[in-house]
């Protein structure tokens, strides 16, 4: 049985397309990691989806902006990352760790 996840706070339309958008290009930069991907090509094709992602990210901000949501709230918008898997899927975006190497023979 899968554990029950906390509920997701609640959130303004544009702050859900925010974190959504954002874990996007967190997604795609993860599979454009040069210390973590094998695949030039899977990596241009996230590449390629990072700009219109990006554009989506700052219309998200746009919108919030304009209706006079002035502040963002991140310890609400940081805990629906965290329910939403955020930590685990921005770690694709760190530099990979160096691979552990065996004793050396003289």
């Amino acid at each position: 049985m899968v554990p029950e996840l906390p509920p997701l706070p609640a959130l303004t339309r544009s702050e859900g397309e925010l974190v959504d958008c954002y874990l996007d290009m967190v997604d795609l930069l993860g599979r454009i990691n040069p210390s973590r991907t094998t695949d030039t090509y899977a990596a241009l094709r996230a590449a390629q989806a990072l700009v219109s992602r990006a554009t989506a990210l700052k219309d998200a901000l746009t919108v919030m902006h304009m209706r006079g949501e002035t502040e963002v709230h991140h310890a609400t918008l940081g805990r629906a990352l965290r329910v939403l898997d955020g930590e685990r899927r921005s770690a694709a975006v760190t530099v990979a760790p160096e691979p552990a190497i065996g004793p050396q023979e003289p």
